[in-house]
C-alpha cells in the first residue's frame, strides 16, 4: 500500500516509524514531515492546513490510505474531503472532531449524556467572566474554546491569574478565533491520566495506558505546554479503573456521537483527572496524544497499520493488539523559552550517540536540516527521547542517559518525568 501520514511532529515521526515496519506498507510519504521523518518516509512540502493540496497529492499519487496526525486538519474537515475523493483515511469527520475542536460542544455533550466532567460556564464577555470568577474564587481553570496548540488552558491559582487569562483570550485576542469564547471550569484535584481508544464507529479497543506531564516546570509547575514527557504504563490506570472509564466515558461517548449523527472513527483520547470522587473528563482529543504516542508505539508489539485501517473499515472487532510488558518513558527536549518566546535555528549535535543506549529512539518534532546538512531546531518542542526498560525507573534512567548525550545548549527538558509512578 501507498500510505500518507499528515503532520510534522514527534507523534507523526512515531507513526511513520511504526508504519514502515508493517508488511502492508510499500511506500510511505509524510506531509510536511521533519528532519527525522525523512529517515522513514519521503517528505512532501505540503502544510497540514492546505487541505486541497493534500487531497490533490493523494489523488495524483494514488495513495491507498491516509493517517492524519494533528487536530487542525481533522477539525478542518480533511477526512471528509478525502472520503469524497474516494480515498480511505484514519481519523474522525469534522463533525465528530468537534469533540476536540470546541470545548463548549464537548461540555454540553457531557451534560446530555451524563458523562462526569468539571462544572463549567461559557463566556464571550470578559467582564461577565471576571465577575463569575470573583464569585467562585481560585484555583479555577480558563480554557479557550477552540484549538490553541495545547496552550489555551490556564490553571489559575489566583484571581489575578484568572483575570489575566480571561483578558488575554477575550480582549487581547491571544488565541484568535479559538479564544472568541472561553470555558471557565472548576479546578479538578487529583492525578491526570491519558486514555486512548481506537474506534470504528461502533467497536472500541482500548490502548495501553499512559500519563503525560503538561506543565513546563518540574513537580508539574508553571504554564501548560503541549506536553513535556510521558510514561507507559500508568500505574493509576488499573483494570478496575479502566473498566470504569470505558463504561462511564468511552462507550457513552461513542454511542452518543452515533446517536447525534456524528459517527466517530479514529482514535479518541480522553484526558482524565482521577479525583477522590472518581475519574472526571478534562477534555477529549480527536487524535493521538503527543508525547503519549511515542511511548505507546514503542510498547506496541502488533502491526499498527491493520488496526488503523480497521477503524476506517468498521472491522475493529477483528483486531487484537499485543503490548510489550516493558515500560517506556519519553522526555521532551524543548527550545529555551518555550512555551513562551524561543529562538529557532540553533544547532543540535550528538544524536548518533543515542544509538549506544539499548531500546532508545529519538523522535523528531521541530527539526530541519539547514543548507549545510546540519540539524537545527525549528520549533518549541523539538525532540522526544523515548526509552524502554524493565520498569518505569529503568526506562527513565535510560531516557536521561540518552538526553545527556545530546549536544544542544539552547535546549532544556524536565528532569523528573515519571516522578509520580516512581
Amino acid at each position: 500500500m501507498k500510505i500518507l501520514v499528515v503532520g510534522s511532529g514527534a507523534r507523526e515521526h512515531a507513526l511513520c516509524w511504526a508504519i514502515t515496519r508493517s508488511s502492508l506498507c510499500k511506500d510511505l510519504y509524510c506531509a510536511p514531515g521533519n528532519a527525522g521523518i525523512e529517515e522513514e518516509a519521503q517528505c512532501i512540502p505540503i502544510q497540514v492546513e492546505d487541505l486541497e493540496s493534500l487531497v490533490k497529492f493523494c489523488t495524483k499519487e494514488s495513495i491507498d490510505f491516509v493517517v492524519v496526525g494533528p487536530e487542525a486538519p481533522l477539525v478542518g474537515g480533511l477526512i471528509d474531503k478525502l472520503t469524497i475523493a474516494g480515498i480511505k483515511a484514519f481519523g474522525p469527520s469534522a463533525d465528530a472532531a468537534k469533540l476536540e475542536g470546541s470545548k463548549s460542544f464537548t461540555k454540553e455533550f457531557c451534560l446530555r449524556h451524563k458523562i462526569p466532567t468539571a462544572a463549567f460556564k461559557r463566556f464571550s464577555s470578559a467582564n461577565a467572566a471576571i465577575r463569575y470568577v470573583e464569585e467562585i474564587g481560585a484555583p479555577i481553570v480558563i480554557k479557550a474554546d477552540g484549538l490553541a496548540a495545547g496552550k489555551g488552558v490556564t490553571v489559575a491559582q489566583t484571581l489575578g491569574q484568572a483575570k489575566d487569562a480571561i483578558e488575554e483570550a477575550l480582549n487581547d485576542n491571544k488565541f484568535g478565533e479559538a479564544g472568541k469564547e472561553i470555558v471557565v471550569e472548576e479546578c479538578l484535584i487529583g492525578e491526570e491520566a491519558s486514555f486512548h481508544v481506537l474506534v470504528d464507529g461502533e467497536n472500541v479497543i482500548p490502548l495501553a495506558s499512559a500519563q503525560d506531564h503538561k506543565p513546563v516546570g518540574e513537580g508539574d509547575t508553571g504554564p501548560n505546554t503541549g506536553g513535556m514527557g510521558t510514561y507507559s504504563p500508568a500505574p493509576i490506570l488499573n483494570e478496575d479503573l479502566t473498566q470504569e472509564i470505558m463504561q462511564k466515558f468511552i462507550i457513552p461517548t461513542v454511542e452518543g456521537m452515533k446517536k447525534e449523527g456524528h459517527t466517530y472513527k479514529g482514535v479518541l483520547y480522553a484526558g482524565l483527572m482521577i479525583t477522590d470522587n472518581g475519574p472526571k473528563l478534562i477534555e477529549y482529543n480527536a487524535r493521538f496524544g503527543d508525547p503519549e504516542t511515542q511511548v505507546l508505539l514503542m510498547r506496541l508489539k502488533s502491526d499498527l497499520l491493520p488496526a488503523l485501517i480497521a477503524c476506517a473499515d468498521g472491522t475493529l472487532d477483528k483486531i487484537n493488539l499485543n503490548w510489550d510488558k516493558s515500560a517506556a518513558v519519553c522526555v521532551v527536549m524543548a527550545a529555551k523559552g518555550y512555551p513562551g518566546d524561543y529562538n529557532k535555528g540553533t544547532s543540535i549535535k550528538g544524536l548518533h550517540r543515542v544509538n549506544q543506549i539499548k531500546n532508545t529512539h529519538v523522535f523528531h518534532a521541530g527539526t530541519l536540516l539547514n543548507q549545510h546538512g546540519e540539524l537545527i531546531a525549528n520549533g518549541g518542542r523539538v525532540l522526544s527521547i523515548t526509552s524502554m526498560g524493565e520498569n518505569i525507573a529503568d526506562a527513565q534512567t535510560k531516557a536521561y542517559e540518552a538526553v545527556d548525550l545530546i549536544d544542544w545548549t539552547d535546549g532544556f527538558c524536565r528532569r523528573d518525568i515519571a516522578w509520580r509512578a516512581i
